[in-house]
């Protein structure tokens, strides 16, 4: 339906009018790894945050499966190249205090220096990661 750009910008409006909607009818900036961490070690007060992360997961299931298969599939990436990245993203989300959805998204639309920082923090260890796994 769409190229790739088209895709690529349809995906930020969504993000970002999902961060702002929530931002307005909640009162809490999107940081996904706060709401994981939240939700469960508080599961009976954290019922918005676990509907927030299950449409999410949702979401991206859907829109992988109806595009060109399983994600793992479409990226043409080792299996184990995913899971180191993915534990590699989890660890720096829980050094830097947030994740990039939270630092990026949110902190530096509210011009955070400490959100700034990470972000070009994770931008440059991506940039490393490429360097040296490969794409």
């Amino acid at each position: 339906m769409f190229d790739t750009y088209g895709m690529a910008i349809w995906g930020g409006v969504l993000i970002g009018g999902s961060a702002s909607l929530l931002l307005f009818k909640i009162g809490y900036p999107v940081g996904i790894s706060g709401y994981l961490s939240k939700a469960m070690s508080a599961p009976g007060k954290a019922d918005w945050r676990w509907g927030f992360l299950i449409g999410m997961l949702a979401v991206g299931l859907i829109g992988g499966l109806s595009s060109k298969g399983l994600l793992v599939d479409s990226l043409g990436v080792e299996q184990w190249k995913l899971i180191l990245g993915a534990v590699c993203v989890g660890a720096g989300a829980r050094i830097a205090g947030g994740c990039t959805s939270g630092h990026s998204l949110c902190g530096m639309a509210r011009l955070d220096r400490d959100s700034i920082v990470a972000t070009l923090v994770f931008i440059a260890a991506g940039a490393g990661a490429v360097l040296i796994f490969g794409a």
